[in-house]
């Protein structure tokens, strides 16, 4: 891995990780614990894509994936169950002179928990389940590269109106319908947590409606990474988002507190409308901000 990887490399995690700087670190505080963790763990991606970022002008590469493997030993704090587990991960890399020179990474450690038993949510709104990779199992390397930049300017085109929402009934424009944005038969893949929906109702239903309850005054926007690539795109924030705590989420009552979210994106289109979206959230992260330790009580279950 290091003739792939710059000596300087920023490594940025999911909680608990958070910030890993040079590649010895990378080694021993990421790499290593998974392998030791996951026994024969191999790497199955679902989506795997590349282009340049308007952000930096550098080119980066993003990858939805899971890594499979037989849970014998503790990792990152979380009880192993000693069964097939698969922790499902977004990643983002930025590529100078042929290495990686950055890093970010989302892994679904609220899944895991769900997976031995240990969720630390007490109430999931949506179907908790493995990723699927995307209906037309073109995901990796896709062709028709051509239309990376019309697809990008769909969910751009998608995230300003979504901003902009009605209180009373959470709706915003052009979101659905002939004209809307989504298709009818759209799937959303939400983390562990708040599980997957179907269509705009299933969205709205188990995701949007309690999310915005949560925090009425969510900002979003904030991108480090931002491409199309065929008729996939995907986008990152770290963090992405800034809110305020102020209704029921996750099991956890409103604390008041300052927030922020760390988020990646993944989506399919289809004939000028996104049919599928995976989301990745770093909800570990989130709930210590919102004073939940969940590892401590993993540890005194």
């Amino acid at each position: 891995m290091r003739s792939f990887v710059q000596p300087d490399v920023v490594w940025d995690v999911c909680f608990p990780l958070n910030c890993l700087n040079g590649i010895d670190a990378v080694m021993n505080e990421f790499v290593t614990p998974i392998r030791r963790s996951l026994d024969g763990v191999r790497r199955r991606d679902e989506i795997f894509i590349g282009s340049r970022n308007p952000h930096d002008g550098c080119e980066w590469i993003a990858s939805l994936t899971h890594y499979v493997g037989n849970f014998n030993a503790p990792l990152f704090g979380i009880p192993p169950n000693n069964r097939l587990v698969m922790l499902r991960s977004g990643e983002f890399y930025r590529v100078d002179d042929g290495r990686i020179g950055e890093a970010k990474l989302i892994l679904d450690l609220v899944d895991l928990l769900r997976q031995t038993g240990q969720s630390p949510v007490p109430h999931v709104l949506g179907n908790e389940m493995l990723y699927p990779g995307p209906a037309t199992h073109d995901g990796v390397l896709p062709g028709n590269r051509d239309r990376g930049e019309s697809s990008m300017q769909l969910i751009n085109a998608m995230l300003a109106d979504m901003h902009e929402y009605d209180p009373e009934t959470y709706s915003s424009a052009k979101q659905t319908g002939i004209n809307g944005y989504w298709h009818e038969d759209m799937l959303w893949y939400g983390p562990g947590g708040i599980g997957s929906s179907y269509r705009w109702a299933g969205f709205q239903k188990d995701h949007r409606i309690p999310f915005l309850t949560a925090f009425p005054d969510r900002e979003g926007g904030n991108r480090f990474c931002e491409f199309g690539d065929g008729d996939y795109a995907a986008l990152g924030g770290w963090p992405a988002m800034s809110m305020t705590h102020k209704g029921e989420y996750l099991g956890v009552g409103p604390t008041g507190r300052k927030l922020t979210l760390r988020v990646m994106d993944f989506y399919r289109c289809a004939d000028g409308k996104i049919a599928e979206n995976w989301v990745l959230l770093d909800y570990m992260d989130l709930l210590d901000q919102m004073g939940v330790d969940v590892l401590a009580q993993v540890r005194g279950s």
